[in-house]
């Protein structure tokens, strides 16, 4: 069977994994140095996003789902692994990974109903659970309402690791997304992922070729969730505050956005595009009111110059250069 499905989408040559990763470990070398110029927080807050945005490129990029809710696992993740550190006493390590559980779990829930619709109604049907997720969080008394739950405590990490230091939470941020990133990328380089992409490119032959469709997806699905939810567990303990803003429905529409800008389907999109709309919401915000109209026009000329996304256009011309040469 697997022969069958790399017929009709090609794997990466060894080559391109090789440069792939010289690229990841170049990443990591520039997030290392980064604090010497760029304030912590800001940066711990890209690599939550970027994170998040990875993990909607997993099922939007390849996978072929348009999720208009994902907001709902990064958003409840974020509320019940803040209760858990501040109410219950749980160490940091244990509240990201209860968070994270959670998210799957709601992943798990979420893909059993939406896994069977296509287009347009799995998108629909999404932001429709995500919407219920939202007014649940906003009713229920353990988030806080409108005021969410402020004050999350740092406390020092395994009984050892004081993050209360801003430098020292962003290494232990980073390490967080590195391992993540390494994930979705092996996914994505594994036989399991190949399966993926063909279901992407041509899911009735797939389904033909004896290929659980269903189970491929939702596998992915929960895959995605579970990583949603690490980037909103681990968002909260950074800015000690997990509130409404998370599980909106235009969270989800500023991930799209990410995935859009840095380029779907592609590997290091994600992180570009997240880099890019948390830095523009940064340094734009004197602007006030304006800044979504800045905002709007910055993106209607990327689309227009880069059809691909950033990087997706990145990977064309290399290609098409490649091809020249």
């Amino acid at each position: 069977m697997s022969t069958a499905v790399t017929a009709s989408v090609v794997p990466k040559s060894e080559s391109t994994k090789h440069r792939e990763l010289i690229a990841f470990a170049v990443m990591i070398g520039i997030g290392l140095v980064a604090p010497i110029a760029i304030y912590p927080v800001f940066l711990m807050k890209v690599l939550c996003f970027a994170l998040f945005a990875c993990a909607f490129n997993l099922l939007i990029g390849y996978v072929g789902l348009l999720s208009f809710g994902h907001a709902m696992f990064f958003g409840l993740a974020a509320y019940v692994s803040g209760y858990s550190v501040k109410a219950w006493g749980f160490s940091p390590e244990l509240g990201i990974l209860y968070g994270t559980a959670c998210g799957a779990v709601l992943g798990l829930v979420t893909g059993l109903l939406a896994i069977r619709r296509q287009g347009i109604y799995f998108a629909m049907v999404t932001l429709a659970l995500s919407q219920m997720v939202f007014f649940y969080c906003l009713q229920v008394k353990f988030t806080g309402g409108e005021d969410g739950i402020q004050a999350i405590p740092r406390r020092p990490l395994f009984g050892l690791i004081n993050i209360q230091n801003d430098l020292t939470f962003y290494y232990v941020v980073l390490a967080i997304f590195a391992g993540a990133f390494l994930l979705i990328w092996r996914t994505v380089n594994s036989p399991f992922g190949q399966v993926l992409k063909a279901i992407r490119e041509n899911e009735p032959r797939a389904i033909s070729l004896g290929y659980r469709v269903d189970h491929y997806k939702l596998l992915a699905f929960v895959l995605s969730a579970a990583l949603a939810g690490l980037a909103g567990a681990t968002k909260a303990l950074v800015f000690q505050l997990a509130s409404l803003t998370d599980v909106t429905w235009q969270m989800s529409g500023e991930v799209v956005l990410m995935t859009l800008v840095g380029g779907m389907g592609t590997i290091f999109g994600p992180v570009v595009g997240a880099a890019v709309i948390i830095t523009m919401q940064n340094y734009l915000a004197g602007f006030g009111e304006w800044v979504l109209v800045i905002q709007g026009f910055i993106f209607v000329v990327v689309v227009m110059a880069f059809r691909k996304g950033i990087v997706g256009e990145i990977q064309a011309w290399w290609e098409r250069r490649t091809n020249k040469a």
